[in-house]
């Protein structure tokens, strides 16, 4: 999630505020957790993480004369050994970007990561995207989320989720490029339900739309997920209050078209309780979806990231099986009664997991499998945006994937 110059302001206060907040145990579990019993066989299939190493990037870096921050998305390519990593800068302090990078990691730790590229994103025009100054009233001005590499014959390419500009009437976008010289290749058609209405209470909420990106193993299908509700959908999540429930869609990559779609609902915000000193006692505070990854064809990792002005930040990690939910591709409104939204399972709380600190983590992808004494170690690396404030940081994490 980008966040707007008001909404980063009342971030670096509450970092100002509460920077001891960000350590790990700055959200208590929801009150009423969907997991399985414990002892149940459910239970014992839950896969679990354990921290190998973290490490981050310099504040404002400068590469190949563009600014490094507000990493949103990352993937891995085992073919070629680099990550993908993509920047929700707006084209403000550089053109829309993705990079190109290596990350040193064994059973014993992460290493510094190499930045090794950097490509600037293209439109249909084959123009740099604009930023908002730039911008004609018809040019998209792209807010990057997420991004997977494509392999087979769009190997090379990748998908990119933007999550659009909607108080400027753009709506979300899933786009894939070339990454070799940032060409765009194709934008996949959206059901109508995620185009904006002006002044019909329906469509994404400014910011709140495309976050996480998702493909099956066998690259037939993407999944894009909604950070938060449509506005037909219901609220945003409060404290103590879950919201309306998050659409996640189905594209077919082959015909670019929507196949099915799924409700997920994310916890109320988490909050330790009443923030002295601050009037009213909740300033800002959201709850949502920042990334989603298949586990295999048909369980979804979803990860979860929550704020409180002067708390910090909670993330949680679930897992879902997407058969396990009714298709609702075909419903305007959702509405109780009329869908079934996933059962989540929780995989890890951040805070328990041993992190220095909590910050914005918004990208997700499986690393490189690693071998230990001939045991086979699936890995999963995180990545956080920094919002390019100097009181946030870009940290990478990588965890053992237990199952």
């Amino acid at each position: 999630m980008t966040l707007q110059l008001t909404r980063r302001s009342l971030l670096g206060a509450g970092l100002a505020l509460g920077a001891a907040s960000l350590l790990p145990g700055c959200g208590q579990p929801p009150a009423n957790p969907q997991q399985p019993a414990p002892g149940s066989p459910a239970a014992a299939s839950t896969p679990r993480l354990r921290l190998i190493g973290e490490t981050t990037l310099p504040h404002a870096m400068d590469f190949q004369g563009t600014t490094v921050g507000g990493l949103s998305g990352i993937d891995y390519d085992p073919a070629t050994g680099l990550y993908v990593l993509i920047s929700d800068d707006r084209s403000i302090l550089s053109p829309a970007r993705a990079y190109t990078a290596r990350l040193p990691l064994t059973t014993t730790g992460l290493g510094t990561p190499q930045l090794d590229s950097v490509t600037l994103l293209r439109n249909a025009q084959g123009a740099h995207f604009p930023n908002r100054q730039q911008a004609h009233p018809n040019d998209e001005v792209p807010d990057p989320e997420a991004v997977r590499w494509l392999s087979g014959p769009q190997a090379g390419h990748v998908l990119w989720a933007s999550e659009g500009w909607v108080r400027r009437g753009m709506g979300p976008a899933l786009h894939e490029s070339r990454l070799s010289d940032g060409q765009l290749v194709r934008t996949l058609a959206l059901p109508p339900m995620f185009t904006h209405q002006p002044g019909a209470g329906t469509g994404p909420r400014d910011n709140l739309a495309f976050e996480g990106l998702a493909l099956t193993p066998d690259q037939r299908t993407a999944w894009v997920a909604m950070e938060n509700a449509l506005l037909q959908d219901g609220p945003s999540p409060r404290v103590g209050a879950e919201g309306g429930p998050c659409r996640i869609t189905a594209f077919d990559l082959a015909s670019g078209q929507a196949v099915r779609q799924i409700a997920y609902v994310p916890d109320a915000i988490p909050a330790r309780g009443p923030l002295p000193g601050l009037t009213p006692p909740v300033v800002y505070a959201d709850n949502g979806i920042s990334e989603i990854l298949m586990q295999d064809a048909h369980h979804m990792l979803v990860l979860e990231r929550a704020y409180i002005l002067a708390q910090g930040m909670s993330l949680r990690l679930y897992r879902i099986d997407t058969r396990a939910a009714s298709d609702t591709l075909g419903l305007d409104r959702l509405q109780p009664g009329n869908h079934q939204s996933a059962t989540k399972t929780l995989v890890a709380d951040f805070a328990t997991l041993g992190l220095t600190q909590l910050d914005n983590t918004e990208g997700m992808t499986w690393g490189p499998v690693l071998q230990d004494n001939g045991r086979r170690i699936r890995t999963l690396v995180v990545v956080s945006d920094d919002n390019f404030r100097s009181a946030q940081i870009t940290q990478f994490a990588a965890f053992e994937f237990i199952e």
